[in-house]
């Protein structure tokens, strides 16, 4: 039995996709659920948000004769000689929440993954294109197993390159962060077809591995909805702009994404919009310095007087907010 895996993803970067993976992992962790995260995006900016600049320095040690696993990368670099996949040293953030730490080496990694696409449709021996192809989903599978998690949050770059290719035929579902602005807009319009794109070629190579070494992902991709980024009022542009490319999105997100028949609905009122979140803008400096998320901040952190309402505030749309998803994908409260 596979663990279902759940990419934050859009090709337009800026809109809170990072964030919205570290606080929906401990949201989903304090509801109960055992959690691992794994950082497939080169820049690594969810694991810098989990660990201290101590700990990223002694992960990212560039000697090379160091056999270990302590990264995404380190588990996967012997597929670029002769060797295998190596099983991630999990870093264990809470008893329910572990993450597979990101790597800066892990732009190196694209042209393999370039080089074996074309190579699993051949007629030779398919091993090695699928077991570098598959790669970050077998990593994942591995560490969900030693942490006996429920589910796997995945964090990618934004653009539409060979590791995201590799790291969403490799989720099981797939959310969508907006802000409401027109390049948002014109990320879905790109975005949807390019995953039904990756959704189809994928079956095809499965289709062409008769009888699988190892187990395989089943590449499903499947959308479980969108979240709008709120307007707030340090934003500089004014609410009106907000709401005129926020009423946008659920016809652009139908007809796009979901291959569906355009509808005017507004945000609020749309069953594929999982949330519309507040930026919280205040809060997120003193969450960085406690390394912690905006919803356990205290008093002791800085958070008095109306911060602190806001944390509360912030609980409870988060909590909302991995309740919903959870629905969506099928894993019980």
């Amino acid at each position: 039995m596979t663990i279902p895996v759940l990419t934050f993803f859009n090709n337009k970067g800026g809109v809170g996709k990072t964030s919205l993976v570290y606080h929906l992992a401990w949201m989903f962790s304090e509801m109960g659920k055992r959690v691992v995260t794994i950082d497939l995006d080169p820049q690594a900016n969810l694991t810098s948000a989990f660990l201290p600049e101590e700990q990223l320095e002694s992960l990212w040690d560039n000697d090379t004769s160091v056999q270990s696993a302590r990264t995404v990368f380190q588990c996967i670099r012997p597929l670029t000689e002769v060797g295998d996949i190596l099983p991630p040293e999990v870093k264990q953030i809470t008893p329910r929440l572990g993450l597979v730490p990101g790597d800066l080496g892990l732009a190196g990694f694209e042209d393999f993954l370039s080089q074996e696409w074309p190579n699993s449709l051949g007629s030779g021996t398919l091993y090695r294109p699928f077991r570098v192809l598959s790669a970050f989903w077998q990593v994942s599978q591995m560490a969900a197993k030693q942490q006996n998690a429920n589910l796997i949050l995945a964090d990618v770059g934004p653009n539409l390159g060979a590791i995201n290719r590799s790291a969403l035929i490799g989720s099981d579902h797939i959310v969508i962060p907006l802000a409401a602005d027109l390049f948002s807009l014109q990320g879905l319009r790109n975005l949807g077809p390019t995953l039904r794109g990756w959704r189809a070629d994928w079956q095809k190579r499965v289709s062409n591995w008769e009888i699988p070494s190892f187990e395989l992902p089943a590449g499903l991709i499947q959308p479980a909805g969108y979240i709008v980024q709120q307007h707030t009022e340090r934003l500089s542009r004014p609410v009106k702009a907000y709401d005129k490319w926020a009423a946008r999105i659920p016809s652009v997100y139908r007809s796009s994404v979901l291959a569906l028949p355009p509808e005017n609905v507004a945000p609020e009122t749309d069953s594929f919009c999982l949330a519309r979140l507040k930026h919280y803008r205040s809060l997120v400096p003193m969450a960085q310095e406690a390394r912690k998320p905006i919803f356990q901040l205290t008093s002791a952190d800085g958070a008095i007087g109306n911060h602190s309402y806001a944390v509360t505030e912030a609980r409870t749309y988060f909590r909302m907010l991995a309740t919903t998803i959870l629905g969506k994908i099928g894993i019980g409260t």
